[in-house]
């Protein structure tokens, strides 16, 4: 038996209705999942960011505290505080984006570093393999010359016995 076609034209199908589960959203800051190590670099990242913008309070709370041991938290405080405040400062959340989207950009870059590294390891190992392909040829042809070099004197010997021994036959 056949069934009988439809009559809804097939381009006004509305598509059967999915589950009620929400879409999960695309994280532009973040489209893929990071490894430990990779969220490391990021945060690595994060940090020198954040004291390159406080370089010049960091520097006078190194000069402060240069030569002192305990002395450093009464003496510098103030070069202390003001460090701390710059770093709270730069340390949002904005900056940690920016600097996990200079890492994502930075991608390509160490990709293409990575594919150079590959790619000159290759090379060197392709020519290490020919070099063992010569002297393995090399020492082929040598062992050939050798072995021709003990034919051609033992033949001369077998030529000089019956050359030598001839008179007693």
């Amino acid at each position: 038996m056949e069934m009988a076609s439809s009559i809804i034209p097939e381009a006004t199908r509305q598509p059967p209705p999915t589950t009620s589960r929400p879409q999960p959203q695309n994280n532009l800051h973040n489209p893929l999942p990071l490894s430990a190590s990779q969220e490391a670099e990021v945060r690595n990242l994060f940090h020198k960011r954040v004291r390159t913008k406080c370089a010049d309070v960091i520097k006078d709370f190194a000069d402060c505290a240069r030569g002192r041991t305990i002395s450093v938290a009464w003496t510098c405080r103030e070069q202390h505080l003001a460090m701390n405040s710059c770093m709270i400062q730069y340390a949002t959340k904005a900056e940690e984006d920016a600097a996990r989207e200079e890492w994502f950009q930075g991608i390509l870059a160490r990709r293409k570093q990575r594919e150079e590294e590959l790619a000159a390891v290759e090379k060197r190992r392709m020519e290490v393999i020919e070099m063992t392909r010569r002297q393995e040829e090399k020492e082929r042809l040598e062992a050939e010359r050798k072995k021709k070099e003990l034919e051609e004197s033992k033949k001369e010997k077998d030529g000089d016995k019956k050359k030598g021994a001839f008179w007693w036959r």
